[in-house]
């Protein structure tokens, strides 16, 4: 337990949430429930989706699956409990559930920059090196990958939690945000906090110019490759497989380096909280349908699946 300033143990934090506007609690209920159900169906159908149909098991499938459970993970450990909150008014986060939180959140957002590294590693090999791509992404290849991400992810995660929630905190235990986040939990704290801020913008700054370098220069050997191309159909094929993930990229860089990548005099924790439910909650829910509705094979893996369903219930 962290020790306040008054020598009492803390146990608990009060998430002030999105808003206290009572007109507007049950409206953010249903909106987020949809988001969350969404986001539930979407990812969790993915996976089922890519393990049940043989044509989807191939290395690019292989780490959308990993993607959509990372997805999963993170928002089922923030939305509940901000759901709970319209609903019941709940805010009260225990000390421990709290650096949980903190810990899941931060693992996996870390785990899916990694991923979307070797996503775009992928379709550098795909598109660069078509004929060698099967030597090249092989069952061990993707799997070391993937290992390699969850590795970094919970070791990254283990240093912030750590580092954090070893803080002493002030007499305040009120978290201006609606989970337990990094900018959220600084200000309550009484220790000196300098090094951790510098240690998480040192660590998570290289974290993401790692994999953006490794995106930027796959995508660079991709559209000289697509350049070269004589085939207008070659170049619009090569252009949907790596759309999707263009889009994810964007998505997930632009509202991360937001956040993150900024001193903590800069936060207005009413921005960040706008950021947040954006990365938190929008970008796990659109992620299945940006890779779904763009995706041939995924349609047809979809309509295969369905008539297979209604076969055996009918």
């Amino acid at each position: 337990m962290a020790i306040m300033e008054n020598g009492s143990e803390l146990n608990e934090f009060i998430l002030v949430g999105l808003t206290d506007a009572p007109e507007l609690q049950v409206p953010l209920f249903i909106m987020f429930t949809i988001i969350y159900l969404i986001t539930l169906v979407g990812n969790l159908g993915m996976v089922v989706l890519i393990f049940c149909d043989s044509n989807l098991h191939t290395p690019m499938y292989f780490f959308l699956s990993n993607l959509s459970l990372v997805d999963f993970g993170y928002s089922t450990a923030i939305t509940p409990k901000v759901m709970a909150g319209f609903l019941m008014g709940d805010k009260v986060i225990s000390y421990n559930a709290c650096a949980t939180q903190f810990f899941i959140f931060v693992a996996f957002s870390t785990v899916e920059n990694f991923l979307l590294a070797a996503m775009a590693y992928d379709r550098h090999a795909a598109v660069c090196k078509p004929l060698h791509y099967t030597t090249t992404m092989t069952s061990n290849v993707c799997v070391g990958l993937a290992i390699g991400s969850y590795v970094c992810g919970f070791l990254n995660s283990s240093i912030h939690t750590r580092d954090t929630f070893s803080f002493d905190f002030c007499s305040c235990n009120v978290v201006h945000h609606f989970f337990c986040d990094f900018p959220a939990l600084v200000p309550l704290s009484c220790s000196e906090t300098y090094i951790s801020e510098l240690i998480v913008f040192f660590i998570v700054g290289f974290n993401v110019f790692f994999a953006i370098i490794v995106i930027l220069i796959s995508y660079l050997f991709i559209f000289i490759a697509i350049l070269r191309m004589r085939s207008a159909e070659g170049r619009q094929k090569a252009f949907s497989t790596c759309t999707s993930h263009l889009t994810a990229v964007s998505i997930f860089y632009g509202t991360g380096i937001f956040m993150y990548l900024q001193p903590s005099s800069n936060h207005s924790m009413d921005t960040d909280k706008i950021a947040s439910v954006f990365y938190t909650m929008i970008i796990p829910m659109l992620n299945p349908l940006v890779y779904s509705l763009r995706n041939k094979e995924v349609k047809k893996a979809f309509v295969k699946f369905s008539e297979g369903v209604k076969s055996s219930l009918g």
